[in-house]
């Protein structure tokens, strides 16, 4: 017979998962605003940012009843612990996203400044790494939270290639260091978002295997 925590448990794993996906369409929406200077597109992932906010308290709240009523302990602590973080995670990617959508804004008051090409592929891995890092998690995989981790090495392969290329039109065309500077800051924000998306690669690797990998502990 099923404990009625593992009903709860099981609750708050679905709303985890519900809120990534709202981060995931964030993220994407952001960055289809910025390639398609879509203003309106932007603006609604701005006003988008209230539901995940609502998501994380929610969330919050789960985890600090479990706590309360069921004193886990072992294995079921640690889930509950690294949901805790994993939340925290995911709402700070949604700020990302509005970052983004922000950017975009600001950037749309000029003509394009160059293609976008590096960018929207580090949106597309990026993406990507917080949809796995979330599957990881439910289904307590830490072979892939570990390729998860391994994936972040190319997001800052390509933050690096775009920050040379805009750095280079700023050098040759100082009226283009504004516009420059908008799109090396929506290169960071992705980047971050992989960051964090790692993090919760990492969390799984410690929940599944109680092994900390973060700052490479685990190779010292």
């Amino acid at each position: 017979m099923e404990r009625h925590f593992d009903t709860e448990l099981k609750h708050l794993r679905q709303q985890l998962v519900n809120m990534a996906g709202l981060v995931e369409e964030a993220i994407g929406r952001a960055i289809r605003a910025l390639v398609s200077r879509d203003a309106t597109l932007a603006r609604g992932v701005i006003a988008g940012d209230e539901p995940i906010n609502m998501a994380e308290i929610e969330i919050d709240e789960l985890c600090l009843r479990f706590l309360a009523l069921h004193h886990p302990e072992a294995s079921d602590l640690r889930f509950v612990t690294m949901a805790f973080k994993i939340n925290n995670d995911l709402e700070r990617m949604g700020d990302l996203a509005v970052n983004i959508a922000q950017r975009t804004l600001d950037l749309l008051k000029e003509p394009l400044l160059k293609p976008l090409i590096d960018i929207p592929r580090m949106a597309e891995l990026a993406q990507a790494m917080v949809k796995d890092s979330l599957d990881a998690f439910v289904r307590h995989d830490a072979e892939l939270a570990r390729e998860i981790c391994r994936r972040d090495d190319d997001v800052d392969r390509l933050n690096d290639q775009v920050f040379r290329e805009l750095l280079t039109y700023m050098l040759q065309d100082p009226r283009s260091i504004e516009r420059a500077v908008g799109l090396i800051l929506v290169g960071r924000h992705l980047e971050r978002i992989a960051d964090h998306a790692t993090n919760i690669a990492e969390d799984v690797v410690y929940l599944v295997q109680a092994k900390t990998i973060k700052h490479h502990v685990a190779d010292e």
